[in-house]
């Protein structure tokens, strides 16, 4: 049997690198995250970007954060096509448009949390990140009770942080997965044609109260989504509120119950 000895400098080199392996460790330890995060990324949650549905039912939403001009017009045409939806208001508009917030109560249409200053989230820490969702929902409180609270984050933005709050105050982290792009003011056709051929069973659409061909494109994707079999519904009608999974697109899909 051979014996093979190690040189001096081969066994130093070998201690300075156990040195800075055990190093490491330590410091990572010390930060909280544990020998095993060393080895295993942090599974990153997702939002509710759509819902598995077998019928052809989805939901429309409007985020308010800024102007009013187009928002009685849009009410108008709901009410005309006989639909709710879902509006999420940042609590700086409720402050500022107060009538335009009480005729989307008085409508019938929910109303969800946009924040309450529009910022980015994920950028906030958790004690901030509640204080931008408690004080919004309690200006909504006092015009339209919260029956399921319902976040949409400033600019998509969200974090694991942000989405575990939601769920600790009781809520629902939605994002869409049919993007209207009306912010772009492009045109009607554009936005028309955007939505209808991106629906599916269980779509969440994004619209903005205060985008300029909104309200000319409105009617007619209503009227083309009716005609191809579509209900529209709140999204707190749309989506699970229990005994669901999420895949990786941000699809809830409902588990298996037993009777």
């Amino acid at each position: 049997m051979k014996v093979y000895f190690l040189s001096k400098k081969t066994m130093v080199i070998i201690a300075a690198i156990l040195v800075v392996i055990i190093l490491s460790l330590v410091f990572m330890t010390s930060k909280g995250e544990g020998l095993a995060s060393v080895f295993n990324a942090q599974e990153k949650l997702l939002p509710i970007y759509s819902v598995d549905k077998e019928d052809k039912t989805i939901a429309i939403s409007f985020d308010a954060a800024w102007g009013d001009e187009f928002t009685q017009e849009i009410l108008d045409i709901l009410k005309k096509e006989d639909i709710k939806t879902t509006f999420f208001l940042v609590g700086m508009w409720v402050d500022k448009y107060p009538e335009q917030v009480q005729a989307i109560a008085d409508a019938g249409h929910e109303i969800g949390n946009h924040s309450s200053s529009h910022p980015d989230m994920t950028k906030l820490d958790k004690n901030k990140m509640k204080e931008e969702l408690n004080s919004t929902n309690e200006k909504i409180g006092k015009y339209k009770e919260l029956d399921t609270f319902l976040f949409r984050p400033p600019f998509g933005a969200y974090n694991n942080d942000l989405i575990k709050t939601v769920e600790e105050l009781g809520g629902y982290t939605i994002q869409w997965d049919v993007d209207s792009l009306d912010w772009k003011n492009e045109g009607a056709e554009q936005i028309v044609n955007r939505v209808v051929s991106n629906v599916k069973p269980g779509s969440i659409v994004l619209f903005h109260n205060n985008a300029e061909y909104t309200t000319q494109a409105l009617p007619t994707i209503i009227k083309e989504l009716k005609d191809q079999g579509y209900t529209i519904v709140p999204i707190s009608e749309l989506i699970y509120k229990e005994n669901y999974t999420m895949d990786h697109t941000g699809k809830q899909i409902q588990n298996n119950v037993k009777n």
